[in-house]
């Protein structure tokens, strides 16, 4: 039970536009009671437009201690912050801010973790696997660094943003550690199916692969939380497919971001 706010509350933020669809205000808000701390995460939806303004707000409120970053503004919020862990460099993206001594910003990018730890929870080990990513934004770039940093055996990341896709392919082949390479929305052929992109949080939303060339032995994870069963994890399971929701890769991360936020892991 989240206890009665007062003038002595911190506050912590999760920006995104749309915002409806996002989970942790009640979990993170939770965690931070059930650790005896006074903070509460509030959900703010900002325009992509108006997020230069809102930083700049948001650097000013002296009780602001920390933000929680969705779509839209992963990359944009990286931009804003002073210091950030190696993995938030090397994505060039942040999902979590906390505020440094100095009143500027440290940045992370957990989202790779929550993904990984999910399908690891349902059994999945990644090494090894062929994998195939769609979408490689602020999440899909987290996710695909995590799938490489996991053991995958090769990387396919299919994205209509090709400078983006391929910025982010010559980052990760640069690594040395798995065969990265352009991939399709055909999964034939792949034992691990990620879909990093909003395709079915608003109806008549195509989906992001052709189910129908799904493999039933594929693990398919989404990071899409509203609905909580997204139409691909949907198809996938009517096909035997062993399957990961948003909420599972949110609750594989929570208390990341909130050791984060707190500042327990000794950074910034």
């Amino acid at each position: 039970m989240i206890p009665a706010l007062s003038g002595a509350t911190r506050l912590y933020v999760i920006v995104g536009d749309p915002i409806a669809q996002v989970r942790s205000p009640a979990g993170v808000s939770a965690a931070f009671a059930a650790g005896e701390h006074d903070g509460i995460l509030v959900p703010v939806q900002v325009a992509p437009a108006d997020l230069s303004d809102f930083l700049s707000v948001a650097t000013r409120l002296k009780n602001l201690d920390g933000i929680v970053v969705t779509i839209p503004h992963k990359f944009s919020c990286y931009q804003a912050c002073v210091s950030a862990t190696e993995r938030a460099h090397f994505l060039h993206t942040v999902n979590l801010m906390r505020r440094r001594a100095d009143g500027s910003w440290h940045g992370d990018m957990v989202d790779g973790l929550g993904f990984v730890g999910a399908a690891r929870a349902k059994g999945i080990d990644p090494k090894g696997m062929r994998a195939l990513l769609v979408g490689a934004g602020g999440a899909g770039s987290a996710i695909a660094l995590a799938l490489v940093e996991s053991g995958v055996s090769q990387l396919a990341i299919h994205d209509s943003a090709t400078e983006r896709r391929d910025a982010l392919m010559g980052r990760l082949n640069g690594l040395g550690k798995a065969s990265v390479r352009v991939g399709t929305a055909d999964p034939a052929g792949f034992d691990f199916i990620a879909n990093a992109t909003p395709a079915g949080m608003t109806d008549g939303d195509p989906l992001p692969v052709d189910v129908t060339r799904l493999a039933p032995s594929a693990y398919c994870g989404c990071v899409i939380t509203k609905p909580e069963v997204s139409p691909f994890i949907a198809a996938a399971r009517e096909l035997g497919c062993v399957t990961g929701t948003g909420t599972d890769m949110y609750e594989q991360h929570q208390s990341i971001m909130v050791d984060f936020l707190l500042g327990h892991n000794g950074q910034g």
